[in-house]
């Protein structure tokens, strides 16, 4: 798979990809995360990606032509490297009016070939770029001063999802990932008792079936408790 993040600030990604299960994954070779530095694709000498917004207002806005450049070269690129122009290659725009980011959507990602994120900044970007952008996604319903943190959460939850990240089965118990769309039950470890607070005595017993029933019943508990909506949507 190979992920190609479209940023005016590249240098804010060193770091992120270059540890712990990321950075397996890409010596692995299970993904080659690329990233593109939009002021490459500038106007004129002064490379300029922005400008004033038509109508008025406060702020500057990405434009058009810039963008649009900046996906079809990087599409291009990659059909040059793959030789298969039968690749489907996705582009997202983050976007705080995007559509919520999801597991789900996680899941479908990490089936794709190729993942082009945008990374917006300044006012926002011109609106005609969705003529070129195959979804508009959100992490949550609040601002940041920019898509490149996103990109870097989305990012982490595609790639740890894809075959040979992650031992096999390690996922489908997590919240959001479950069949039943719980949450994930509660975890222990060494000590027994730290404070006053133990072990939950059924997770020594060995018996798997009575272990099994205790989570599913946790799962249940934890959701009711703190995300109730998820039983709501269910019914």
């Amino acid at each position: 798979m190979k992920i190609s993040i479209l940023t005016l600030f590249p240098e804010m990604f060193a770091g992120p990809f270059d540890f712990s299960i990321i950075k397996r994954a890409q010596e692995k070779k299970l993904v080659d995360i690329e990233l593109v530095n939009i002021r490459d694709f500038g106007i004129g000498s002064h490379k300029m990606v922005d400008d004033t917004p038509y109508g008025g207002g406060i702020g500057m806005v990405m434009r058009v032509d810039v963008l649009q450049k900046t996906i079809e070269q990087t599409k291009k690129h990659y059909l040059q490297q793959a030789n298969d122009k039968t690749i489907k290659q996705s582009v997202i725009l983050m976007s705080a009016s995007g559509k919520p980011f999801k597991q789900q959507t996680a899941k479908q990602f990490s089936k794709l070939h190729h993942l082009i994120f945008i990374c917006g900044h300044y006012e926002g970007v011109d609106e005609r770029i969705m003529q070129y952008v195959d979804e508009e996604i959100s992490i949550g319903d609040f601002v940041l001063t920019g898509g490149e943190l996103p990109a870097m959460m989305i990012t982490d939850s595609v790639v740890r999802l894809l075959e040979g990240t992650i031992t096999k089965g390690a996922v489908e118990d997590e919240s959001f990932s479950r069949p039943d769309q719980l949450l994930e039950y509660p975890q222990y470890t060494k000590p027994n008792t730290y404070e006053g607070y133990d072990v939950p005595e059924v997770l020594f017993s060995g018996n798997h079936k009575k272990i099994a029933e205790w989570r599913q019943d946790q799962s249940l508990e934890k959701t009711k408790k703190i995300r109730p909506d998820l039983i709501k949507s269910k019914k």
